[in-house]
């Protein structure tokens, strides 16, 4: 029996029964007034086409009495696609290490392709953090690295895509045996990374970076327990200090499936949609097997991160 075999992605009802069980583990919750478990369930109710709507709730707290399902109020609120495929789509996306393209979705789903782009980019809106703590903390080794991806708008057709140039400049902290953050910056400039490295490290933190430039300065900029550096220039990868294992081979190992994925996989990305993919393979990386999540926990994951959200599909495709 396939995964996508199961109910909550083959019918409609099964499926807003899971994303209420996912959403709602104390009851329905109105997103009109927020009250708990005052809301009841409406039957055989039809839309102006005739059709019975699935999942279907009436809020009967004072004041409100309002109408409305458990797509309302987030990313997948006026989704015309089926519910239970865009259950579908979100598995896919969550299970697929490199990700999965919209062309593939939109065979896989049999949906228009605009409506699988756009419910892809829904699904990474939904991955996306947002988390202001630092990452790391005593004891804990956090790796950064940058790199190149892709070219910037308006660059020559055959420019260099380097970093700091004509190349989209990507910079990732990963916390080692933890999670990932990464940030499309301007450039290697100390004035673009130093804010983000300043705002997301721990000052408790270890940090090792490599032996670019834009790093000598880190200790002056940022307070730190310790920076080290590791010499690519010199073919040194690792070095072991005691019981401190000095390398930034962590964070490479991030950016190898994150270029596998984008090369490979999504193959064009504009740049105005590039924080939406770092927010996708920091999602999969920070929920991944080693740290005890599985596909299933992954997907729930994801799906807990709907809510609050919005995205229209003219700002996602002129923004």
């Amino acid at each position: 029996m396939s995964l996508l075999d199961r109910k909550c992605f083959q019918n409609e009802p099964a499926a807003f029964a899971h994303l209420e069980a996912v959403l709602w583990p104390d009851g329905p919750i109105c997103p009109h007034c927020g009250t708990i478990g005052q809301a009841g369930r409406l039957e055989g109710v039809k839309d102006k086409k005739g059709r019975v709507r699935p999942g279907l709730w009436k809020c009967y707290s004072k004041g409100c009495r309002k109408q409305f399902t458990v797509k309302v109020g987030t990313v997948f609120e006026s989704a015309h696609i089926p519910l239970h495929k865009m259950l579908q789509a979100v598995h896919l996306l969550c299970s697929s290490k490199k990700g999965i393209s919209s062309h593939q979705l939109h065979r896989t789903l049999e949906v228009d392709y605009k409506s699988a782009w756009f419910l892809a980019h829904r699904i990474r809106e939904a991955m996306r953090d947002g988390s202001l703590a630092p990452l790391g903390g005593g004891g804990r080794i956090i790796e950064i690295d940058e790199t190149a991806q892709g070219r910037i708008e308006g660059a020559p057709k055959f420019a260099p895509r380097k970093k700091g140039g004509y190349g989209r400049t990507v910079l990732t902290l990963v916390e080692r045996g933890g999670s990932a953050r990464s940030f499309h910056v301007g450039g290697t400039t100390l004035a673009e990374i130093m804010p983000v490295i300043r705002a997301n490290v721990n000052r408790e933190s270890a940090v090792m970076t490599d032996a670019a430039s834009w790093y000598k300065f880190l200790g002056a900029y940022v307070d730190l327990a310790s920076h080290d550096v590791i010499n690519h220039d010199k073919d040194e990868y690792v070095r072991r200090e005691g019981d401190k294992v000095v390398t930034t081979n962590t964070v490479e190992g991030y950016y190898s499936i994150f270029k596998r994925g984008m090369k490979g996989v999504y193959q064009h990305c504009k740049e105005k949609h590039l924080h939406r993919y770092l927010a996708e393979f920091d999602f999969r990386y920070s929920q991944r097997i080693r740290l005890g999540v599985d596909d299933a926990m992954r997907t729930n994951k994801a799906l807990q991160g709907i809510v609050g959200k919005r995205l229209t599909y003219k700002p996602a495709v002129s923004i």
